[in-house]
């Protein structure tokens, strides 16, 4: 059963490397971050499922011991999900970006608590078969955390990924507060269309938590949000 999660953004400007000169905006999302981490921890978990969105090719499970890097993003860096040993088939997949931003939190934050592994969620999987997904996790034997990793919109700025979309704000606004009291059905019936065009990443992955967190009585806290580079960025942690 789902006994913790938290909730983070997943962009590669978290890595200082790859924020270089302007790494010091996003100290405050660290810091909410490592927070949230300490949530997972202290919760004693017996396994740890990372959830993040991926494109075609980083869907699907990731194996403990998977590795990940921000060499796309211009920085010779790599990160491996956990400690354990890299097996065939983690040797045979990477991490996509939002799982390596999580890998790095997990290092940096010096985890040892218990194994994980990874979820790559396709960003427009529907809302069913997240919270299907999510039921799964929920009813497997076992302490089982989740750190969820999503950004909100890119659309809240002239100079934001998607331009200014003067409905970002509000939509960011709903998922904030969803996201800090644990409103498991505020999640379950996120506009996936509007969070599409709003370019939302974290939409799945938070409809993945919402069926995990079902009949668990968890309650929410929110840790961090912001918008910098128009962006939404959200920390919660459940427990």
């Amino acid at each position: 059963m789902l006994v913790a999660a938290a909730v983070c953004p997943c962009p590669p400007l978290l890595v200082p490397e790859v924020a270089a000169g302007a790494a010091p905006e996003l100290d405050a999302a660290r810091a909410a971050c490592t927070d949230a981490l300490g949530v997972l921890a202290a919760s004693r978990p017996d396994r740890l499922l990372v959830v993040g969105p991926a494109g075609q090719s980083g869907r699907g499970p990731h194996p403990e011991g998977t590795r990940g890097s921000f060499r796309g993003f211009g920085v010779d860096l790599g990160v491996r999900l956990g400690t354990g040993n890299s097996g065939p088939e983690a040797l045979a997949r990477e991490l996509p970006p939002s799982l390596a931003v999580a890998a790095w939190l997990l290092e940096r934050s010096g985890w040892s608590q218990a194994p994980m592994e990874g979820l790559g969620v396709g960003e427009p999987l529907a809302a069913e078969r997240c919270v299907a997904i999510g039921r799964e996790i929920g009813g497997q034997q076992g302490r089982v955390a989740l750190l969820v990793m999503g950004d909100a919109s890119a659309c809240r700025t002239l100079k934001a990924p998607g331009y200014l979309d003067e409905r970002a704000a509000g939509f960011d606004a709903d998922v904030a507060r969803a996201l800090g009291a644990a409103d498991v059905v505020a999640l379950k019936t996120l506009d996936a269309e509007l969070a599409y065009e709003l370019k939302a990443s974290g939409r799945a992955p938070w409809q993945v938590l919402a069926g995990a967190a079902e009949n668990t009585g968890l309650a929410g806290t929110l840790l961090y949000e912001d918008a910098p580079y128009g962006v939404g960025y959200v920390v919660a942690a459940w427990s």
